[in-house]
């Protein structure tokens, strides 16, 4: 199979050097713009060198939204996120996002200061890429998602991430993706002993205040100083 070019980004630093990178996915229908203006609600200190890359998935057909072509990290063809589910769509997305990653150890950040970020269907393809990727990440932050064929991580979990953090959020009101699948996905991570954060919010499919501030003591406490 021929090597994929690298998804087009938006990229913020929030001090120089850069000593650690967060690669954060946007949900269905966003952009890689979508979270660049949380940067600032984060209130990260500057010793901590961040540069927060914002991918743009590719443009592709949604079947449950008519065929209408949006960014998409896979196709979504049943209201049950759990049937009929795009595997072959989420696993080429494992490579875009896993590529990110192996660009930004190219620039010289070890992997052990790297973080897997994303919302919706971008936090599937956190915890889908993140729990196979090679060498171990800092944590894995996924909000307002799910955890699709759970099954597979036990052939195909990276032994180096075995014991990564995750921050596993959600909103006890969505009606996007519904938070017995967190919940769900929650379980199954606890069932193989992967060291997980879960917070859930009084909010809908979206990120609130609240969950804003214990991302950032997150995150913190997953960087350091650089």
């Amino acid at each position: 199979m021929p090597e994929q070019p690298l998804l087009s980004t938006v990229e913020v630093e929030t001090a120089s050097p850069v000593t650690a990178s967060i690669v954060w996915l946007h949900g269905l229908g966003a952009s890689g713009h979508d979270f660049e203006p949380f940067v600032p609600e984060l209130r990260l200190p500057r010793s901590l060198g961040l540069r927060f890359v914002f991918p743009h998935a590719p443009r592709q057909p949604v079947t449950i939204n008519g065929r209408y072509v949006m960014r998409a990290w896979y196709d979504i063809a049943h209201p049950d996120l759990g049937r009929q589910v795009d595997e072959a769509g989420i696993r080429q997305s494992l490579q875009a996002a896993s590529a990110l990653l192996d660009r930004e150890r190219q620039r010289g950040i070890p992997a052990e200061r790297l973080l897997l970020a994303g919302f919706s269907q971008g936090g599937v393809i956190a915890l889908h890429a993140g729990l196979r990727y090679p060498a171990k990440l800092a944590g894995i932050l996924a909000l307002s998602t799910y955890l699709p064929f759970p099954a597979s991580l036990d052939t195909e979990a990276s032994a180096a991430n075995r014991g990564t953090p995750i921050f596993l959020a959600h909103g006890d009101y969505d009606p996007v993706v519904p938070l017995t699948l967190a919940e769900d996905a929650r379980h199954q991570l606890d069932s193989r002993s992967y060291p997980v954060d879960w917070r859930h919010y009084p909010m809908a499919h979206s990120v609130c205040a609240a969950e804003i501030g214990d991302i950032s003591g997150w995150l913190q406490g997953r960087i350091g100083s650089g």
